[in-house]
């Protein structure tokens, strides 16, 4: 401002001709004419800086749409853009709606302040080796504690969950009291009556879910291959592997827990309440921009009124684990499991010295006879017989 009212100045000093005096303070001879006419018609404010903005916006949004967006964003503040205007399509009555692009509403969500700017994290990389990934519904359910907290009454809740992989349907989200095999077994019993059997369930290798065993069972599992579920492990200290059920945790947190109920009946009703809306609203990306119950169908597989008892092919020859979980091999006690105390283990031989175990279609490990132990399967040992 200062630089253009001595501009001003020294061109109605007469002193220098136009051209000369542009030149010294750097500006062409259309930029000096501009400020002096600014000059003669408003004075000295004429000089002050003018907004480069259009007076005309054909494209701009207007602001009955923005209130709705904001609206939207403020009953779902865990959405983004692509999802809130899935949503407000889906219920939108009046015809030829003008929809602003999902780069627009994050720029008006940033603009009112309902956007937080996320703290970038390093993650570790990708395991080497993939897991199955799952085509149909129930091919595969996830299941997993989310990180416990305390209720309002200072009493802790365990968040037990229960996913479908394919469709990303919430199949279960219950508060207990202790993350323990008593606590979780009715829920799973629970999910089973209502939605059917799935072929495996993924879990990580803490408690209930897994054990220091052989083949990682726990009584959970163990209730879960009499079924015909396979129960498929994540290699610990590798989270993503179970990633799709993880960001629905990160979701459940955000809307759930942040702050926590008063009690945990309340705070059951919060997460009724999300399963709800996750599963029947929520657009999600990976399906189209579908909500999972638009995709997800209950199982064919049945619960069954009585345990299905457990057989195995001719090839195999079958021990039952008495009292002590040891098997009478050759001659020899050899332990496996007290989880398997009267239940049939198949063994199958693969060279001279080798025997697979197999508890139903998991392979537990690798009895060597020269030993009389059963050791962990390599890697490169297939999870179950095809």
């Amino acid at each position: 401002m200062d630089e253009r009212v001595r501009f001003v100045g020294d061109v109605l000093k007469g002193e220098r001709s136009m051209s000369e005096v542009c030149g010294l303070y750097g500006i062409s001879r259309k930029t000096g004419y501009k400020w002096l006419g600014r000059y003669e018609a408003a004075g000295a404010s004429g000089l002050q800086e003018r907004s480069h903005a259009p007076l005309h916006q054909p494209h701009a949004v207007d602001q009955a749409m923005v209130q709705r967006l904001l609206i939207a964003r403020r009953q779902h503040p865990s959405w983004g853009p692509r999802k809130l205007l899935v949503w407000l399509q889906t219920r939108d009555t009046k015809p030829h709606t003008h929809w602003p692009a999902a780069s627009t509403v994050g720029e008006i969500l940033t603009r009112h302040g309902l956007v937080t700017a996320r703290k970038r994290t390093r993650r570790a990389p990708g395991h080497s080796t993939a897991l199955g990934n799952p085509d149909t519904p129930n091919a595969l359910w996830c299941t997993d504690f989310k990180g416990q907290f305390r209720t309002g009454d200072a009493r802790y809740c365990y968040p037990l969950t229960l996913t479908d992989a394919h469709s990303r349907y919430l199949l279960l989200c219950r508060g207990v009291l202790r993350p323990d095999t008593e606590s979780v077994w009715s829920w799973f019993e629970h999910a089973f009556r209502e939605y059917g059997l799935p072929l495996a369930i993924r879990s990580d290798n803490g408690a209930p879910f897994a054990s220091t065993a052989v083949g990682g069972m726990s009584r959970l599992s163990v209730w879960w291959i009499k079924l015909g579920i396979l129960p498929e492990r994540i290699t610990p200290g590798c989270p993503q592997q179970n990633a799709r059920h993880e960001r629905m945790h990160r979701t459940l947190k955000r809307e759930c827990t942040q702050p926590a109920a008063a009690s945990l009946r309340a705070q059951q009703r919060a997460f009724d309440r999300f399963v709800a809306q996750y599963n029947d609203e929520r657009p999600h990306e990976a399906l189209g921009q579908r909500p999972p119950a638009s995709v997800y169908t209950p199982s064919t597989r049945a619960y069954p009124r009585k345990l299905p008892r457990i057989y195995y092919p001719d090839s195999y020859s079958v021990r039952h684990p008495c009292h002590s979980g040891e098997i009478k091999w050759q001659g020899r006690f050899v332990y496996v499991s007290q989880l398997l105390v009267g239940e049939p283990v198949g063994l199958y031989q693969i060279d001279e010295h080798t025997w697979r175990v197999y508890f139903g279609m998991l392979l537990l490990g690798l009895l060597d006879t020269r030993t009389y132990h059963i050791e962990p399967a390599p890697k490169s040992e297939p999870d179950t017989e095809v």
